[in-house]
């Protein structure tokens, strides 16, 4: 068995892992996030150019799926990146894609 095969049982959750990070403004405000330790949604939402509505929108499937948490400072509430294996996916997908695309622009 490789590393990279998935229990029969956790399929649908890798594919919905996937799914979720699929998409490039969910991927905005988790690179904002990534790259400060918490933030309000109305700050997340004006640094990775999304309306506030969408963020939270979007915020709430990733809490759901346990890839952002949130806290309440006040009457602010704050989310983090509370999967740690996040950035190291991240990190992985966008190295291939720095070497695939630094190769094709020296090809250019």
């Amino acid at each position: 068995m490789s590393s990279m095969a998935v229990p029969l049982e956790l399929v649908e959750h890798a594919a919905e892992r996937f799914r979720l990070l699929s998409d490039p403004t969910r991927l905005r405000l988790l690179n904002e996030l990534d790259a400060t330790e918490e933030l309000p949604v109305g700050v997340l939402a004006e640094r990775a150019s999304v309306g506030l509505s969408n963020t939270s929108k979007h915020l709430h499937q990733l809490e759901r799926e346990g890839i952002v948490a949130k806290r309440r400072k006040g009457t602010t509430i704050l989310y983090r990146i509370s999967d740690p294996t996040i950035a190291e996916l991240c990190d992985l997908v966008c190295s291939g894609l720095r070497e695939r695309y630094g190769a094709l622009a020296q090809a250019g």
